[in-house]
């Protein structure tokens, strides 16, 4: 087993979804520029502010995220050069530690946050709440899709990791 090569292919895989959160920024703010555009009604042109902060936020991740991977795939060849045990160990305890975040805030607040939003959407009538609310979900759920494949390939990473430390130890 090769760790190397199954923490460079992780990192590699990630550096191919992350564009994902930074397409569906810019398809929001378009959207946001659409309805600056052509918005006629009140509830048109209560989404320009809610997508347009929306699709920035999706931007942000997404380039923080791409940026982060991307230096990450240099460091991990010097990393295992210098101590592969120390290597496997550091990066099983980055694995651990991103799956129980993902457990807690993607798989937990995040639908907890939909609700709440839904909730709010039966109650308010005014355009700029309830186009808020709306824009909200949707980037929610956006982010739900993309960290739902990503929490599945750090997973299988983190079983690798494991079965690798084990190895060691031998």
């Amino acid at each position: 087993m090769d760790i190397l090569k199954a923490a460079t292919d992780w990192a590699k895989a990630e550096l191919f979804s992350t564009p994902f959160f930074m397409l569906f920024g810019l398809a929001f703010l378009v959207a946001s520029f659409g309805f600056w555009q052509l918005g006629k009604t009140d509830m048109a042109r209560a989404y320009i502010l809610p997508t347009l902060v929306a699709g920035s936020l999706l931007l942000i991740i997404g380039l923080g995220l791409f940026f982060t991977n991307k230096s990450r795939i240099p460091q991990f060849e010097k990393a295992y050069q210098v101590d592969a045990p120390a290597f496997v160990a550091s990066e099983l305890a980055r694995a651990e530690a991103t799956l129980k975040e993902y457990n807690t805030v993607v798989f937990k607040a995040i639908p907890i946050i939909i609700v709440v939003c839904a909730l709010v959407l039966l109650f308010v009538s005014t355009p700029i709440w309830r186009a808020s609310m709306i824009t909200t979900i949707a980037m929610l759920v956006v982010i739900l899709l993309v960290d739902g494949t990503a929490q599945a390939r750090i997973d299988s990473y983190n079983k690798e990791l494991q079965l690798a430390a084990k190895e060691m130890k031998k």
